[in-house]
C-alpha cells in the first residue's frame, strides 16, 4: 500500500493539473472498449454466440473497430497537444510536473508584443517566459553585420540572427541543444564566424519555402513559447541623417560616425508591415519597445507603416524599456528624455504610457566607453517614468531578464 501510495504521489498527481489529461485518456480508455466490442462481435459471431445484430455483423464489428481506433488516435493527438513538448525538455517526472504547473499559469498570461532586435530584445523575452505564453516578438529585418549580413548578401535571406537570439531566450529545450544553436564556428573557409543556427534557419527557409515556416520549424526544435514575427518581409536598408546631414546607409555603418543623429529612414521607403505583426500589436495586453540600440534595433521596427499606426490604435499599455547605458556614436550624452523625444519624433507624442529606467547607480567606467542613463527631471510629453533596479549586476551595462521582466507585468497589474 506504501508504494501505491508513493506512486501516485510521485506520478499521478499530473492527472489532477488541470491541464486536459484525464479527459483525453478517458477518451482513450473509450476507444479501446470500443475497439474490444468490435472483435467480441466478430469472435462472438465466428463461435455462434450471436450478439444482437442490428446491421450485418462485418458491418457493426468494423464501423466499432474504426471508432475506436479514431478515440484511440484523439487520445495520442490530446496527449501529445498537452504534453508533448513538455516532455522532451524535461528530465524527469518531478520537473515535468513542474513544468506543466507553469505551463498552466503562464498559458493564461497576457498578450505581450515584444519590439525589438539585438541582444536587448532576447534579454526581455528570457525573463518574460515566465509570466506568460502568449508573446509575439516582433523583430528587425535591417541588420547587415557579421554573418547574418554575410547571409543576407550571399542567399537573399532576411538576416537571421537577431530571430535566432529571440529564439533561444523563448526555448524550453535542454541547454546543450540551445548551445548548439548558438555556436560559432571558429574555423573553416566559408563557415568561419557563422552560427550553426543561423545556417540551420537559412537551410529550413530552403526546405519549407518561406523564412516563416522555417521560424516555425525552428520554435518546433527548441520547444519555443510564443512567436517570432518579421516587422516586414521586405529587404529593407536602415538609413540615418547625421546632424552635419551626411547620410548614413546601412544598420552596422551608423554607429561608427561621432555626430549625433537627426532621422533614421527606410529604404524602400514604404515596406509591407507582415500581418502578423500588425495582427498582434492590436490584440496586444502590452506593447513593449526595446530595450535595446535605440536607432538601429528599436526604431527601424516603427519606420514600417503600419507599426507605429497599429500601436496608436491598439487598446493596450505602452512601454519604453529605456538603455542602462548610452551606445557609443549612436546616443551619446542621451538621458531618458532624450530617448523618449526620439522616439516621439520619429512617431507621436502618444507612442509609449511608461518608460521603464534603471534605478540602480552603475559604474561603468574602465569597462564600457558609454555613460550610465538618467533621469535629469526633464519634463516629458505623455510617457510617465517607472524607475526600478533592472540592471544586470555582473554585465551593468545589460538588462537583467527576470528583473525586467517582473517590472514589466507589475505594470501590466497596476494600470
Amino acid at each position: 500500500m506504501r508504494l501505491l501510495q508513493l506512486f501516485f504521489k510521485e506520478n499521478l498527481q499530473i492527472l489532477f493539473l488541470g491541464i486536459g489529461l484525464k479527459r483525453w485518456l478517458l477518451t482513450g480508455a473509450a476507444g479501446v472498449f470500443i475497439i474490444a466490442m468490435g472483435l467480441a462481435w466478430i469472435f462472438g459471431r465466428l463461435l455462434d454466440l450471436r450478439p444482437p445484430k442490428i446491421l450485418p455483423v462485418p458491418i457493426e464489428a468494423t464501423f466499432l473497430i474504426i471508432l475506436g481506433v479514431v478515440m484511440l488516435l484523439l487520445c495520442l493527438y490530446g496527449l501529445y497537444k498537452s504534453l508533448g513538448k513538455l516532455m522532451f525538455a524535461s528530465r524527469n517526472m518531478d520537473h515535468l510536473i513542474s513544468n506543466v504547473k507553469t505551463r498552466k499559469l503562464t498559458s493564461r498570461g497576457p498578450k505581450i508584443v515584444a519590439i525589438g532586435g539585438g541582444t536587448g530584445l532576447s534579454v526581455l523575452l528570457r525573463g518574460l517566459k515566465n509570466y506568460t505564453d502568449n508573446i509575439t516578438a516582433i523583430v528587425t529585418v535591417a541588420d547587415d553585420g557579421g554573418s547574418s549580413g554575410r547571409l543576407r548578401k550571399e542567399m537573399d535571406v532576411l538576416p537571421p540572427g537577431d530571430f535566432r537570439n529571440c529564439i533561444v531566450a523563448l526555448s524550453d529545450a535542454e541547454k546543450t541543444i540551445t548551445d548548439l544553436f548558438q555556436y560559432r564556428f571558429s574555423k573553416g573557409e566559408g563557415l568561419e564566424g557563422h552560427s550553426f543556427g543561423n545556417l540551420f534557419i537559412v537551410a529550413m527557409m530552403e526546405v519549407t519555402g518561406s523564412f516563416d515556416a522555417a521560424l516555425r520549424e525552428a520554435g518546433k526544435v527548441l520547444a519555443v513559447r510564443g512567436d517570432l514575427v518579421p516587422a516586414t518581409m521586405d529587404n529593407i536598408t536602415l538609413l540615418a541623417k547625421l546632424d552635419d546631414g551626411t547620410l548614413i546607409s546601412g544598420e552596422s555603418q551608423i554607429s561608427k560616425p561621432s555626430r549625433p543623429i537627426e532621422n533614421v529612414y527606410l529604404e524602400p521607403a514604404n515596406p509591407k508591415v507582415h500581418p502578423e505583426a500588425e495582427a498582434a500589436i492590436l490584440n496586444a495586453d502590452v506593447v513593449v519597445l526595446g530595450p535595446g540600440s535605440l536607432f538601429t534595433s528599436v526604431l527601424p521596427n516603427l519606420m514600417v507603416p503600419g507599426i507605429k499606426e497599429a500601436i496608436q490604435k491598439a487598446n493596450a499599455l505602452k512601454i519604453y524599456i529605456c538603455n542602462v547605458a548610452t551606445q557609443v556614436g549612436e546616443t551619446d550624452g542621451y538621458n531618458v528624455a532624450d530617448h523618449i523625444f526620439a522616439l516621439q519624433k520619429q512617431t507621436y507624442d502618444e507612442i509609449v504610457d511608461f518608460a521603464l529606467v534603471n534605478s540602480i547607480n552603475i559604474d561603468l567606467h574602465d569597462r564600457y566607453a558609454g555613460e550610465p542613463v538618467i533621469d535629469d527631471g526633464t519634463k516629458l510629453l505623455h510617457a510617465k517614468i517607472r524607475k526600478a533596479a533592472i540592471a544586470d549586476s555582473k554585465h551593468p551595462v545589460r538588462h537583467a531578464s527576470e528583473g525586467l521582466a517582473r517590472e514589466v507585468m507589475a505594470l501590466y497589474h497596476n494600470n
